[in-house]
């Protein structure tokens, strides 16, 4: 899975901002529930259309910086 089938930017969903793909749940949102001390698993809940997959992913290319 790349960056590009993970995240997309859309001018049509909430004014361009990066979402995981399929979803309307802003990458912001998943970065700042995480710094927040906030765990995986209550994001997960939170955001049932992200799936596990996407969220491990995100993590991978978060930490590749």
């Amino acid at each position: 899975m790349t960056a590009e089938s993970l995240i997309t930017c859309d001018p049509n969903i909430l004014d361009g901002t990066p979402v995981f793909k399929g979803t309307r749940v802003p990458v912001r949102t998943f970065c700042d529930y995480l710094s927040d001390g906030l765990s995986l698993e209550y994001f997960l809940e939170t955001f049932p259309s992200v799936t596990r997959e996407q969220a491990r992913r995100a993590l991978h290319f978060q930490s590749a910086k």
